[in-house]
Formats: C-alpha cells, structure tokens, sequence
C-alpha cells in the first residue's frame, strides 16, 4: 500500500466553505485526506481588532495541533497576506516549519507561484471585501508588478457572510471582471463557493480560474509529491503540468 497524504490546514474559525470544498476535492484522490484546525477570524477590515487576529502566535498555536496528526505538510487556508503583504505569509511558513518541523505553504503564496509560472501580468480579482480592503490588495499586486483593477467586490467584512454568497452573485462578478479581458481570473477569499466553477468558467470565457482553496490544495499536493492532474475536473490549474 502506498503512503497515505496528510494535509493539514489552518482555518479561519467562522469558514464554512473550505473545509467541506477542500474534503470534496481530496475525496477523489485515493490516500490523501485532509485535516484542520481553526483560529479565531470572524471579520475582515483594517480594523486594529480584525488586522489583530492574525498574529502569529494564535496560527503557531493552531499549526502544532495539526503537527500531532503528522501532517505532511500544513498550509494557511486564508488570503490575509493580499492586504497584510506577501512577507507576512513567507514570515509565517517559516514559523510553522520551526515549530514544527513540518513544510508549510498558504493559498497566496501558492497563486503568485501560479501566476508566475503562467506568466500572469493582469488578473481579474473577485471577492466579497470591503473597497479597503480590496484597495489594499490590488496596490499589493501593483507594488510586485501585477495589474488586478479589473475588480469586483461586495463591501463584506463579516467573514460568515461570504460562505452566503450566491453561486449566481459569483458568476455576475465573474463575468464583470472577464469583459475587462484579463489573463486570469481569482476568486480571492476562502470561504467563497467558488472553487467547483472553474470549469465552467474557463470554457465560458476562455481564460483560468483560480480559486484559493484550490491553490492551497495544489500546492499542498505538490509539496507531498502527489500528482494534481488527478483533479483535472476541478480546473485547469490541476490539469496543466506546471
């Protein structure tokens, strides 16, 4: 029998949608399966409060409890580091590997890896944030060379409510940002239903989504060694050899 796969992921505590997304993905990959634990996130803004609540000292927390389940590898399901900055997720992952001796990756780093080996200058951004937010995320892109003004977003900041958002709500923010003809298209929050489109998407207007829960679970695969073309259904991401 072959060596089973173990992914750890950190969840923010009021996400509803990664986990049963990312159970529904490893699902159809014979050996793996996936583990989570959560830290307390219920609000996104640029409130001290809500900016506080991803200190690292709760993630580590979190992290060593998925370390006793000897994860292979533990990945930060969430894309605070789009308006904290890159750094904060690279600082991150090299707490978790000292806590824990165990590799670790997160949903942003995993896309700017994405959106680098395709050569991605110009993505489409979808989320349901607030305008602050969102602002902070497409002047973070900017800053590391990538155009993503062609947005679209919902002015949310109680993160229970973007699990609420309508597949059809998606699709019309979708579609907005793809008359812009941008070279991709992310649908950038966690707890977005958003995932399973992709498909559908790419062939409707003929450029990829990526989605982060994806990202993280493509990278998570990669870092365990596991072939992601397996997921081939789930979007072009898995099923391009990058």
């Amino acid at each position: 029998m072959s060596k089973r796969v173990r992914l750890g992921m950190l969840t923010p505590s009021s996400n509803t949608a990664l986990e049963p997304i990312t159970s529904a993905m490893v699902a159809e990959l014979p050996g793996v399966s996936a583990h989570f634990s959560r830290f307390t996130v219920t609000e996104i803004s640029l409130s001290e409060h809500a900016l506080g609540q991803f200190d690292t000292t709760h993630i580590i927390q979190a992290a060593r409890l998925l370390a006793d389940a000897r994860v292979d590898v533990i990945a930060w399901n969430g894309t605070s580091s789009g308006w904290l900055g890159f750094e904060t997720d690279r600082r991150l992952c090299r707490e978790i590997e000292a806590a824990t001796g165990i590799r670790a990756t997160t949903s942003v780093l995993a896309l700017n890896e994405i959106l680098d080996r395709t050569g991605v200058r110009k993505f489409g951004l979808v989320s349901p944030y607030l305008t602050e937010v969102q602002q902070k995320i497409v002047a973070n892109y900017r800053e590391n060379g990538i155009d993503c003004s062609c947005e679209n977003h919902l002015g949310l900041k109680v993160n229970y409510q973007f699990s609420e958002v309508t597949e059809d709500t998606l699709r019309s923010q979708i579609h907005e940002v793809a008359t812009q003809r941008p070279e991709a298209i992310v649908t950038f929050c966690t707890n977005l239903h958003a995932a399973h489109l992709a498909s559908e998407v790419e062939q409707r207007h003929g450029v990829p989504l990526y989605d982060t829960i994806s990202t993280v679970v493509w990278k998570s695969l990669k870092l365990a060694g596991y072939d992601t073309t397996r997921l081939a259904a789930w979007g072009r991401l898995f099923s391009e050899v990058l």
